[in-house]
């Protein structure tokens, strides 16, 4: 069943985004089997032009269908991020991957060696990506492939990557975990919030394979021991 939530906005401090009349839906779908119907709607809203919060294997995340200016120009408003932000499209595999950056021999291993997991890697982008996804002077995109099946079964349902940026809000050392707090936060501001189950409070590790070697730009909730 989707719940409403159907409390009443906090008050807007100085700084603040104002008040959006949106209540965002909490969606509670099982962790590992999530159930068909919950994931069918969690896309349709995403295919509408709706931003979520969703769980990874890292941390809460934003996201948004990828060809959506307006959606993630939302997301830059919550996140009091610039043009210069580095989204992530979040991938269901490696194929995928390929679509949208241009991949190396030796980049590829790589990679093949550690998704599904808590890792973004920085590549080139194709032409299939926006350019207003890519980064504005490199022509980069963070790729990932999530260790989750709730995650991977949105992204079958979907057929394309998701746009995505980790759930940490202005002045937060650290993303957000706990649907309730992300509701009381910033349910005003976004359509829908998923509730699985607990995650980590660690984004992810940020490797850059733009240069021809390996560079770690963000050591996070992903093992880099190997590559330091």
């Amino acid at each position: 069943m989707v719940a409403a939530n159907i409390g009443k906005p906090g008050l807007v401090g100085k700084g603040s985004l104002p008040y959006n009349p949106r209540v965002a839906r909490i969606i509670e779908i099982h962790p590992t089997h999530p159930q068909p119907r919950r994931v069918a709607s969690i896309v349709q809203t995403i295919h509408g032009g709706g931003v979520i919060a969703y769980p990874t294997d890292s941390s809460y995340a934003f996201g948004c269908h990828i060809g959506d200016a307006r959606a993630i120009n939302r997301i830059h408003r919550i996140r009091r991020t610039d043009k210069k932000h580095n989204f992530t499209l979040v991938c269901s595999n490696l194929a995928e991957i390929s679509a949208y950056a241009r991949v190396d021999n030796w980049a590829y291993r790589l990679i093949k060696s550690m998704t599904p997991g808590p890792y973004t890697f920085i590549l080139p982008a194709t032409r299939e990506v926006p350019k207003r996804l890519q980064n504005p002077k490199r022509r980069t995109i963070g790729l990932r492939v999530p260790d989750h099946p709730l995650v991977h079964a949105m992204l079958e349902s979907l057929g394309e990557p998701i746009m995505s940026s980790t759930l940490l809000l202005p002045g937060d050392d650290r993303p957000l975990t706990d649907p309730g707090e992300i509701d009381e936060r910033i349910g005003h501001q976004i359509d829908l919030i998923i509730d699985a189950g607990p995650t980590g409070i660690e984004p992810t590790s940020v490797i850059d394979l733009t240069s021809g070697a390996v560079e770690v730009l963000r050591i996070g909730r992903g093992d880099v021991s190997g590559l330091l």
